[in-house]
C-alpha cells in the first residue's frame, strides 16, 4: 500500500460513514470500509482516488472478520449500531459485545487511535435496552483500548436523515400530527459536525481517552421540531398529542413489522431529554463550531413541499 497510513471504518457505508470515509479519504488515508454490505461500501469507491476506498466484508459480531479488517491500520472508527432489534440480543451482541470486540482486537493490532461513536442517552441504568447497550459499550472499549475517544452526538440530521425527513413524510401524508412526548428535548447535531468531530479526535493527542458530548447549538422540545418541519415543508397540520398507552399498544404492534415505525423501547427513550449535559466536554473542546439545523435543513426538506421536487428546485 505503498506505505500509506490505513484506516478501517466499520459502518462506514452508513449515514455518518460516508462523510467520515471522504475526510480520510481527502488526508490520503487508505480507507477500508467494513461492513456486511459490500455493495453498498463498493459505492464510496469514488470518494477517493483509484484503489484507496477498499470495500472490506466485515460484521462486528465475527470476529475473525474483525481481526481481518483492523489488522496494518493506523485507525480504527466504529460508527455501527441499530435503533431497533430484529431478533432478540441485536442489542448486546452488537453495542456491548462488537463495540468491545473492535476496540480489543484493534488493540491487538497495535492501532494507534480508535474512535467509538456512542449515543448522548448512553445509560447504564436506563429501562431503554438501547441506551443500556450503549453504555456497555463504552465500558467494554474504555477496558480493551483505554485511549479511545468516545464521541456521543445527540439526533443526527442531513439530507438523508432518518429524523426531519421522517417528520415530513409524514406531513405529506396525514391530515394531524401525532405528537409524543411533546415536552421532550433534543439537540439536533449535523452529520458533517459529527464527522468533523470523528477527524478532530483522530488529528488531537489532547483528544485520546475522552468522552464528548455532541449536540447542535439550538435545543428543540419534540413539538418545536414538528413546528420547524411543518414550517419549512409549507404544511398546515394540526399536532395532535398521542395518549402514552395508545402509543404503546401502537408500538407493541409496530414491532411486528420488518421495520417497525416506533418500538417499546423507543418510547421509553423519548420520555427524556437528548441533551449535552451540562460542563460535558463537547464540539467547543475540538474546535467545532457546529451548524444549526435552521442552516441545513431547509434546503431538503423543500422537497416534501406541495409540487415536491420543483418547489424544492426553486427553494434552492
Amino acid at each position: 500500500m505503498n506505505g500509506r497510513r490505513v484506516a478501517t471504518v466499520f459502518g462506514g457505508a452508513g449515514f455518518i460513514g460516508r462523510h467520515v470515509v471522504q475526510r480520510l479519504a481527502k488526508l490520503g488515508f487508505i480507507v477500508r470500509v467494513a461492513g456486511r454490505d459490500v455493495e453498498k461500501a463498493g459505492r464510496l469507491r469514488p470518494l477517493g482516488d483509484v484503489a484507496q476506498v477498499v470495500p472490506v466484508a466485515a460484521s462486528i459480531t465475527d470476529e475473525a472478520s474483525v481481526a481481518r479488517a483492523v489488522a496494518g491500520a493506523t485507525v480504527v472508527v466504529n460508527l455501527v449500531g441499530i435503533l431497533f432489534e430484529r431478533k432478540p440480543g441485536d442489542f448486546q451482541r452488537i453495542h456491548a459485545e462488537g463495540a468491545g470486540r473492535v476496540a480489543r482486537l484493534a488493540a491487538a493490532a497495535g492501532v494507534e487511535r480508535l474512535v467509538h461513536i456512542s449515543a448522548l442517552g448512553a445509560d447504564a441504568a436506563s429501562e431503554s435496552l438501547y441506551a443500556r447497550t450503549k453504555a456497555e459499550g463504552e465500558a467494554a472499549v474504555r477496558g480493551a483500548f483505554a485511549a479511545a475517544t468516545i464521541l456521543r452526538p445527540s439526533v443526527v440530521f442531513g439530507p438523508e436523515d432518518q429524523f426531519f425527513n421522517r417528520f415530513a413524510a409524514m406531513a405529506a401524508l396525514l391530515p394531524v400530527m401525532p405528537v409524543v412526548s411533546g415536552a421532550t428535548r433534543f439537540q439536533p447535531v449535523y452529520v458533517g459536525d459529527v464527522a468533523d468531530a470523528v477527524m478532530a479526535a483522530i488529528a488531537r493527542d489532547d483528544a485520546r481517552g475522552r468522552t464528548y458530548e455532541l449536540g447542535g447549538p439550538r435545543v428543540m422540545s419534540m413539538r418545536e421540531v414538528l413546528e420547524f418541519v411543518l414550517e419549512h415543508t409549507r404544511r398546515r397540520r394540526p399536532l395532535v398529542p398521542m395518549p402514552m398507552g395508545l402509543v404503546r399498544l401502537q408500538a407493541r404492534l409496530g414491532e411486528l413489522l420488518p421495520t417497525p415505525p416506533l418500538t417499546r423501547d423507543q418510547v421509553i427513550l423519548l420520555g427524556k431529554d437528548n441533551v449535552v449535559q451540562e460542563g460535558a466536554a463537547g464540539f467547543a473542546a475540538l474546535g467545532i463550531e457546529p451548524k444549526a439545523a435552521e442552516a441545513i435543513a431547509p434546503a431538503y426538506l423543500a422537497r416534501y413541499r406541495a409540487g415536491g421536487s420543483r418547489a424544492a428546485r426553486v427553494a434552492g
